[in-house]
């Protein structure tokens, strides 16, 4: 049995980039990571616009509109994980946080990416067969 999603807050990729969303904003918040304004100012900004992506796509009540909007969706966790890359060279943040939040991340962007395909199947399927 199948739930009816009927808001975007009750998809579990957004409600996981939230989570994300907040945990970026506590690493960056400190240290030395407060104190380098553009890659904290970056990798704030890949980190928020993975939610406003997903919850756009699916109000447009489109499947092409949500397919598309969960592409960029994807795109932002991918240009987040670089951002933490370059966090971890310039020790902002410490080993173990870096592995937390990329595992965060790989899975927000493994359930946008299944999210993904479950939009493409149901855009490629007949009218006839709803």
């Amino acid at each position: 049995m199948s739930t009816k999603i009927e808001k975007f807050e009750d998809l579990i990729a957004w409600q996981k980039a939230r989570k994300l969303t907040v945990r970026i904003y506590e690493t960056t918040g400190g240290g030395s990571f407060a104190r380098d304004f553009n890659l904290k100012d970056q990798i704030r900004r890949a980190s928020v616009s993975v939610m406003p992506n997903i919850a756009e796509g699916f109000q447009r009540n489109s499947a092409a509109d949500f397919h598309r909007f969960l592409v960029m969706a994807k795109g932002s966790c991918a240009e987040l994980r670089n951002q933490l890359y370059i966090a971890l060279d310039v020790a902002h943040i410490p080993g173990d946080e870096f592995n937390s939040l990329m595992r965060e991340a790989i899975e927000v962007a493994r359930i946008i990416g299944g999210l993904r395909a479950a939009v493409q199947r149901r855009r490629a399927k007949p009218e006839s067969a709803s």
